[in-house]
């Protein structure tokens, strides 16, 4: 039962529902078994010539009836049943992604988008098939089967149904053999269709790239890798399914022959009626079916436990980053970060990222952090925004440690414009008021402006409606920085984290967008970072980071006054503007 203990509540919660379903399941099964009687007794008055033109429309009326109930019924309990384990479904799949987003940042470096995406999508439908076609084909197999044995030794002959059910237990006990093997091949399956989603998703974000180094045919041959092997997985499991096909219907035909060999007998010596012969027939064709519906259920039940393992695998994995539970509006909140002594390395490497970096900015200061590529600037504004554990009192908001500040409350607080700038597939609109629940348009255009990018999506086909392509695919890098900054501002955070956010403009550009954002942030906290000069020589401090350590720290002529590495990032950079004039 461990293996259910994340969707015991909901089994719960729709326990009335699958009940109802159940028992309506059963009363229609019931039904199914009068109809092999009611024909049984229209043959022995045929063939005993009583049947009267009387008899004929009762006869008629009665089969007619019964397909009409059971019609009605099937898909009553079909309504039920399915629909149940749908919303069990709809229920785990969110319960699923709710948990993916408590994971910490480390989780997805270390699991592939595939692998997670074949997670929510194969794995949690065969826990639904298992908790939907799998209850049916169990309650209407152990039902049928039961009461069609009791039906045929009652109404017909003991010995007859003896002999005749003497090869079905066959078919089951084959199927529960096979089932092993069917669920180790259903496992290789649900991961080869795991590195199949991964490969493709992988390619088509890269296609850019994909494309502009001509590796078409190099990308198709190693997807082609990937489908072979699912191709190879799947047809594993077709083999050993369609083999116990046709042996289900081997077994069947035994029984049948003998049902035909021993029962005409039994005709013959006037054992049992013409009918009764026939009721007997009739009720071996559907026996095979239970018996084949048993070994059927217990694969898919099978596959079912084995996804739910997969899934619980997830849901079992806490997030690396603890949360606190005070609430950070019980705080007196000023916009003031504190860093002490930070050293950070991270999960699974021996070298520190950073080395006992300190650093204080106070409440509507800018802070600027400048340093060659893998100084480890990024870290630093990942550690700030919280996405993996420091030690305790090595970086302190408002005077209070980070690890006593609940994540969500704190990154309330905090605008941060990432460098990837990623944007989603929705209306530009949507992605700059991505931090709210409603978009104010006005309050939109206000954040854009101060970006500088409202003048050119108001020249889009659809202007702040125009839906963006994966990753905002329709907009250049310089764009993409500029709707990033707007999410940012549009936020209204008492901190923000600009993390490399003008590299893609130009530098004209980039004058305009720091002297909107000296005014829009003037009361705000502010981190810079940058590989740019001229980005942050106005800020009211600058650190500059090597290998992972402060080796400079001051303001913009404090640091060219040191002759240190500063002033010698910024010559070659004079240097380099002069050149690209030339």
């Amino acid at each position: 039962m461990n293996d259910f203990k994340y969707i015991k509540t909901d089994l719960k919660r729709y326990f009335p529902a699958y009940l109802f379903g159940i028992l309506l399941l059963v009363v229609i099964d019931g039904l199914q078994l009068i109809t092999p009687l009611i024909i049984g007794g229209f043959t022995d008055d045929l063939m005993a010539g009583t049947l009267t033109a009387s008899k004929l429309p009762t006869y008629m009326g009665m089969v007619m009836g019964i397909a009409f109930l059971v019609a009605v019924g099937r898909f009553g309990w079909r309504m039920t049943i399915i629909t149940t384990s749908k919303k069990l479904e709809y229920s785990l799949r969110n319960k699923l992604f709710r948990h993916l987003e408590k994971l910490s940042l480390n989780y997805y470096n270390h699991h592939k988008t595939g692998d997670l995406m074949a997670h929510c999508t194969n794995d949690v439908t065969a826990v639904r098939m298992a908790f939907g076609s799998g209850i049916v084909m169990f309650i209407d197999a152990m039902f049928m089967g039961v009461m069609t044995i009791i039906l045929m030794i009652t109404r017909i002959n003991l010995n007859l149904t003896l002999l005749a059910i003497l090869p079905l237990p066959l078919i089951a006990i084959t199927i529960i053999l096979l089932g092993k093997q069917i669920r180790l091949r259903f496992k290789r399956v649900q991961e080869a269709f795991s590195d199949l989603t991964d490969t493709a998703q992988e390619s088509f974000s890269g296609i850019r790239i994909i494309k502009s180094f001509v590796m078409e045919s190099k990308t198709l041959d190693y997807f082609n890798i990937n489908n072979q092997e699912n191709f190879d997985t799947n047809m594993s499991l077709v083999r050993i399914s369609g083999f116990a096909h046709p042996l289900v219907g081997l077994i069947s035909s035994a029984s049948t022959l003998i049902a035909i060999v021993y029962g005409g007998s039994l005709v013959m010596d006037k054992v049992i009626s013409i009918g009764e012969f026939v009721t007997f027939i009739t009720y071996v064709g559907m026996l095979s079916w239970p018996m084949m519906a048993l070994g059927f259920v217990y694969n898919i039940i099978q596959r079912g436990q084995v996804s739910l393992k997969r899934i619980n695998v997830i849901l079992e994995t806490e997030p690396e980053i603890e949360d606190a539970e005070t609430l950070l509006d019980l705080y007196d909140f000023t916009p003031s970060i504190e860093v002490k002594n930070l050293s950070f390395k991270y999960p699974g490497s021996e070298a520190d990222t950073l080395k006992n970096i300190s650093f204080s900015v106070k409440s509507g200061e800018t802070l600027a952090i400048i340093g060659r590529t893998g100084s480890g600037k990024t870290t630093l504004m990942n550690l700030l925004l919280k996405l993996y554990n420091v030690d305790d009192d090595t970086i302190l908001y408002s005077g209070k440690d980070i690890n006593a500040l609940p994540q969500h409350d704190l990154r309330e607080k905090i605008g941060y414009v990432p460098q990837d700038n990623f944007l989603f597939s929705k209306p530009i609109s949507y992605n700059v008021a991505f931090s709210s629940e409603e978009v104010d348009l006005e309050r939109v255009k206000t954040s854009t402006r101060v970006a500088q990018i409202h003048r050119e999506i108001e020249e889009f086909s659809k202007g702040y409606d125009t839906e963006l392509g994966e990753r905002g695919v329709n907009m250049s890098g310089g764009q993409k920085q500029r709707v990033s900054i707007a999410r940012a501002l549009y936020k209204k955070p008492p901190i923000v984290l600009l993390d490399d956010s003008l590299s893609a403009v130009d530098t004209k550009t980039e004058e305009s967008i720091l002297s909107h954002l000296s005014d829009e942030l003037k009361e705000t906290t502010t981190l810079i970072v940058a590989h740019r000069i001229s980005t942050i020589k106005g800020a009211d401090k600058i650190i500059v980071l090597d290998d992972g350590e402060i080796v400079e720290q001051g303001t913009h002529e404090n640091l060219l006054a040191l002759g240190g590495l500063y002033e010698d990032m910024y010559k070659k950079q004079l240097l380099e503007e002069k050149i690209s004039k030339e």
